[in-house]
């Protein structure tokens, strides 16, 4: 795409693939991002779209906020026994619970340890009574059960047939056995040959791995939870897509269609002639045109922030923010993406979308561009596991153990608490509207995920922020440093857009996508 291109210019220019046209792949025109696959108008429709409506639904003076997430429902239970003394044989199994007593005594523990778990937790989590049981015949008196998102085994004692019970229920477990933490636990000698085994030399369950063990770590018991928490407020989410769903370069429909069927994704559509229509109208709105305005200025006035734009590019971006936010609200949901983000959403908005997304997730949303169903679950898990924004980005080339991300829509709130410097520039490849050139700390840790086009095979990649360079690119860039070998990478590299967040989320990462199911594989 040419600089200085005109707003006309960039209405027409071929970012994803009108009806009746060929077939993105064959087009001799086609832009870097102009690769996408065309526009599948799926899902559910939003009906009955106004701004009048959408203005009224909510207090003007109080914008709508992000859904929270929803805490994990976890049931705790200690399964053991009760013993009888027999003269001259073995009576017993190993273990320090041996009585109703030491039952009573381990649950107190049990649930001491859990209210420290839930005060240390950075995610939600709501953890009930502890109950302990003696068998499988027990399982069905637990009416809390039905309710939980997971379980959470103490394998003081009892047999195989209470965890197949509880197995049976379709519901994460994780196993805790004791080993120096308190009483020692049965289970801590036999979970691997008993049972996950099944006195066989190799894992010989669907429901229940290795990883799903613990011994005595509480962070160890953390993690999983994390993920799991991730997990559940991820799988169902709906979102709305405004354009329609799309994705990087794959026949229309496929990769929405998967995500619904894998994610159970509730995709809710605003076509863009609804879209021109409540900016028409939110333009005639002087009380929202004025919010609009002061929240601008507002933004622009936070520390280490630079205005490099026209400054009413980021005014029309928070007028955007505004419709786009009651649209979510209006939905029931905190996810929204963009398609035609490069072109189609200029002439209606006069600015770009970069701007608005970029304070949609500071402020706790899910907001992507370009609607790539690829890499929006990605997102969307990677969110909902650290509780901060993520950064869906272009990856590069990967050389001597660099690689460069960019995109024009990073988050300033990386950490979920503090706003990175940032100036505020045009989007690169049309030299129009608003978009943050985020400063990313250098030094900082990030968890990259790689998605595949299939929903079969995502790559993990840890990495170090290294620099913030200002190359002729996406806006917000970083150079990220990796440990493992370049071409290693090159060769395994799937799909094409990445997700970034800071912090270290591959253990949980991969514990929560065994249960979609997709295989994760980290190289370094």
């Amino acid at each position: 795409m040419t600089p200085h291109a005109s707003p006309l210019t960039i209405r027409s220019t071929p970012h994803c693939c009108g009806s009746g046209c060929q077939s993105a792949r064959f087009r001799p025109e086609m832009t870097r991002r102009g690769f996408i696959g065309s526009a599948a108008l799926g899902g559910v429709a939003l009906a009955g779209l106004s701004w009048p409506s959408l203005a009224a639904a909510w207090n003007q003076e109080s914008l709508p906020p992000p859904p929270p997430r929803r805490p994990l429902k976890v049931k705790a239970i200690l399964t053991y026994e009760t013993p009888q003394r027999r003269a001259q044989t073995s009576w017993r199994s190993w273990g320090g619970i041996q009585s109703a007593a030491d039952a009573a005594q381990e649950v107190t523990r049990i649930q001491a340890e859990l209210e420290a778990l839930k005060c240390g937790a950075d995610f939600p989590l709501a953890i009930g009574n502890v109950s302990a049981i003696r068998g499988a015949a027990e399982v069905q008196s637990l009416a809390d059960l039905a309710s939980a998102d997971a379980i959470l085994v103490y394998a003081a004692g009892g047999w195989m047939d209470t965890f197949d019970a509880l197995a049976s229920l379709g519901k994460p477990l994780i196993v805790f056995c004791r080993h120096k933490s308190g009483p020692v636990y049965l289970w801590y000698e036999i979970i691997s040959p008993r049972y996950l085994r099944q006195h066989t030399d190799s894992l010989a369950l669907k429901a229940l791995d290795e990883d799903d063990v613990v011994v005595d770590n509480q962070e160890e018991l953390l993690w999983r939870l994390r993920a799991l928490c991730g997990l559940v407020n991820s799988v169902g989410t709906r979102i709305v897509a405004v354009g329609g769903p799309s994705a990087w370069a794959q026949p229309p429909e496929v990769v929405p269609h998967l995500v619904e069927q894998k994610w159970k994704f509730d995709i809710r559509t605003v076509d863009y002639a609804e879209l021109g229509q409540l900016i028409r109208d939110a333009r005639q709105d002087t009380a929202a045109v004025a919010r609009a305005s002061a929240r601008a200025a507002d933004y622009l006035r936070t520390p280490h922030s630079t205005l490099e734009t026209q400054r009413s590019f980021v005014d029309n971006a928070f007028l955007l923010e505004e419709i786009l936010r009651r649209l979510m609200a209006q939905a029931d949901c905190r996810a929204i993406t963009i398609n035609e983000c490069m072109g189609t959403i200029m002439p209606l908005a006069e600015t770009s979308a970069c701007l608005t997304l970029s304070v949609l997730n500071d402020a706790g949303f899910l907001a992507f561009c370009e609607s790539d169903f690829v890499v929006i679950p990605a997102g969307v898990l990677l969110a909902n596991i650290s509780g901060c924004p993520v950064f869906l980005n272009d990856p590069t080339y990967p050389h001597d153990g660099l690689i460069t991300l960019a995109h024009c829509t990073g988050p300033r709130r990386m950490n979920g608490h503090t706003l990175e410097p940032a100036r505020i520039l045009s989007h690169f490849e049309s030299d129009y509207g608003a978009a943050p050139k985020v400063e990313m700390r250098r030094g900082q840790v990030v968890t990259n995920i790689i998605p595949d086009f299939a929903a079969q095979r995502w790559l993990g990649l840890s990495a170090k922020i290294v620099d913030v360079p200002s190359l002729d690119i996406c806006r917000s860039q970083i150079d990220v440093e990796f440990q493992c070998d370049s071409r290693l990478l090159a060769s395994r590299m799937p799909g094409f857009h990445w997700i970034t967040a800071y912090g270290d989320y591959r253990r949980e990462l991969g514990y929560a996508l065994k249960r979609i199911p997709i295989a994760w594989e980290v190289l370094s």
